[in-house]
C-alpha cells in the first residue's frame, strides 16, 4: 500500500467520489479528480493510478447512458484520437513529472478559451465544427491528454459543447467514448510501470468512493438545466488546469 498521511486519503476518497459523479452527471469535473491525484502522487503514478477508477466509472456510465451515443461522432473521432494516443504514450514514456502537469493545464486552458470563442461567434450550433481539421484537432488532444494525465475528459468535453450537444447524447457518446479508450490505455500504462501492486491495493480501497459519487451523479442529471451543465463543465474545467500550472 502506498504510504500517505490521513489527509491524503480523505482528499483521495474526495477524489474517487468526483471521479464517480464525472461519469455519470459532470464530465468535467474529473479535472478535479486529475488535480487531488497529481498533487498527492507523482504525477506519472497518479495516471496509472486514477485510470483503474475511472475504468469503474464508466462501468456506470455506460450503464446509464449507453443507450444515447452518437456512433458517427465516435467514428469521425476516432483515427485523431489513436494518434494523439500513441504520441501521448510517446510523452509520458519520456517526460518527466515536472513537465506533465503544466503541459496539461495549458492545454486544457487552450480548450476553454477555443470553445469560448467558437460559442460567441454562432448563435447556432456550427457547421463547421464538423469539418475535418477540428475534430482532428479536438480528437487528437483528446487521445494526448487523456493518455499522458487522464485529462482528456475536459478536452473531449469542450468539443462536445462546441457542437451544442443535448446532455443525454454529450454523457452517452462521451460513456463509450473512454469506456473503450480507458482499456486501450492499460496495456500501455502497465507496461510504463505506471500500475503497481501498491497502486492496485489504494485503488481498490477508494473504488467505493466511485461508485457513491457514480451513484449520486445518476440523481443529480435530471435535475440540471442545459445551460447550468454547460456552465459548470466549463468553470471546472478552468479550475482544474490552473491549478495544474501550479508548481
Amino acid at each position: 500500500m502506498i504510504d500517505l498521511a490521513p489527509w491524503a486519503w480523505v482528499l483521495l476518497a474526495v477524489a474517487g467520489t468526483v471521479v464517480g459523479l464525472s461519469k455519470t452527471a459532470l464530465p468535467g469535473a474529473n479535472t478535479v479528480s486529475v488535480a487531488i491525484f497529481a498533487a498527492l502522487l507523482p504525477a506519472r503514478t497518479s495516471t496509472g493510478a486514477l485510470l483503474l477508477l475511472l475504468i469503474v466509472g464508466d462501468l456506470f456510465a455506460l450503464l446509464t447512458w449507453r443507450r444515447h451515443a452518437h456512433w458517427p461522432t465516435l467514428l469521425r473521432l476516432a483515427p485523431a484520437v489513436a494518434a494523439g494516443l500513441v504520441l501521448g504514450a510517446v510523452f509520458l514514456a519520456f517526460a518527466g513529472n515536472a513537465v506533465v502537469r503544466p503541459v496539461i493545464g495549458v492545454i486544457l486552458l487552450a480548450m476553454v478559451g477555443i470553445t469560448i470563442w467558437r460559442r460567441r461567434r454562432a448563435a447556432a450550433a456550427p457547421e463547421g465544427m464538423a469539418h475535418l481539421g477540428t475534430t482532428l484537432g479536438y480528437g487528437a488532444l483528446g487521445g494526448f491528454t487523456t493518455m499522458v494525465a487522464n485529462a482528456g475528459g475536459p478536452v473531449m468535453s469542450m468539443y462536445f459543447l462546441a457542437m451544442r450537444t443535448p446532455v443525454k447524447v454529450f454523457l452517452g457518446t462521451a460513456a463509450w467514448f473512454f469506456a473503450i479508450v480507458n482499456i486501450v490505455k492499460v496495456p500501455v500504462l502497465a507496461g510504463l510501470g505506471l500500475i503497481t501492486v501498491p497502486v492496485l491495493l489504494m485503488d481498490a480501497v477508494l473504488v467505493p468512493m466511485v461508485v457513491i459519487g457514480a451513484l449520486f451523479g445518476r440523481w443529480l442529471i435530471p435535475r440540471i438545466h442545459q445551460a447550468l451543465f454547460d456552465r459548470i463543465v466549463l468553470i471546472l474545467t478552468v479550475l482544474g488546469a490552473l491549478y495544474l500550472l501550479i508548481p
